[in-house]
């Protein structure tokens, strides 16, 4: 757990403090409880490496709202294969070939300019 992580568990950590300290009292502050606690749960969804490895896709982005995570009880499946490479041609090659096909339908348009030229 980095610093980031640790300073949101804290802040989280707090929120459910007063918020238990809120159900215990009577009036707002026992309205107020059940917001409370669920901002620290939506405070812990907001750790920095929670949000890296969604990004990365390697945790889950399909929770219902209000819901709290459980753990699973194993892991649920491995590290996903790498993607068969996708990349195409060498731009180089590309960028030469088309110089080359350029410079060659030039040589036609000129040549055949001489056979009808405009006087």
């Amino acid at each position: 757990m980095n610093k980031g992580d640790r300073m949101v568990e804290n802040a989280a950590d707090k929120l459910e403090d007063l918020s238990d300290k809120a159900a215990e009292s009577d009036g707002v502050a026992a309205k107020a409880a059940d917001p409370i606690a669920e901002d620290a749960d939506f405070l812990r969804k907001l750790k920095p490496s929670l949000m890296a490895a969604r990004a990365r896709g390697d945790a889950p982005t399909n929770e219902k709202p209000g819901s709290k995570r459980r753990a699973p009880s194993g892991p649920q499946m491995t590290k996903r294969p790498k993607g068969v490479k996708k990349g195409g041609p060498n731009p180089f090659v590309v960028i030469a070939a088309a110089f080359a096909i350029g410079i060659v339908l030039a040589k036609v348009v000129d040549w055949r300019g001489h056979a009808h030229p405009r006087d």
